[in-house]
């Protein structure tokens, strides 16, 4: 029987929560937190949320107006379990994810690359959160946050998060 995309997410080593000063520093209040742990577990500013039990890659996300926030599981190290997350986050095309960035990975340059409007790669290492309330040590990799939309982008500028850049679309040729 395959695993469910959310099983590992449960468990202790694969559900890490964005730190809080990325929020405040954003300075955003999502609509939908798409992959959460709920909101009375977590800082998100968001109105509302899918947790594991609701399967957010299995959820209607609304209108393109709908402002999400995607942490997508971690997957126990499965590289490609963020493909379907992505996928349904650049067709949304209105918010902010955050994985890791693996720039060599062949995922990250079929699916972030050519979608990104923007991409923010923090200054420092992310310490992300236990669901104890702990912070993990710096991880081996880094992040990206993903803007995805013009205020999105704009606020992940303007948070000093670190470097931002804007992608640039090739003309088909």
């Amino acid at each position: 029987m395959p695993k469910k995309h959310y099983e590992n997410a449960i468990g202790e080593s694969s559900d890490w929560r964005t730190p809080e000063d990325y929020f405040q520093k954003l300075g955003l209040r999502f609509d939908l937190d798409v992959a959460s742990p709920g909101l009375d577990q977590c800082w998100v500013p968001a109105q509302r949320c899918f947790t594991v039990e609701d399967d957010g890659l299995k959820q209607d996300w609304g209108p393109r107006s709908v402002s999400v926030f995607m942490n997508p599981p971690f997957n126990n190290g499965s590289r490609n379990g963020v493909i379907p997350w992505l996928v349904k986050f650049f067709d949304h095309g209105n918010g902010v994810a955050i994985v890791r960035a693996y720039t060599s990975s062949g995922w990250f340059h079929r699916y972030v690359v050519p979608r990104a409007e923007l991409l923010c790669f923090p200054s420092s290492k992310t310490r992300f959160v236990r669901p104890d309330g702990s912070v993990g040590k710096e991880p081996a990799h880094g992040v990206v946050l993903i803007g995805a939309g013009e205020v999105a982008c704009n606020a992940l500028i303007r948070s000093h998060i670190g470097c931002c850049m804007r992608t640039v679309q090739e003309a088909a040729q």
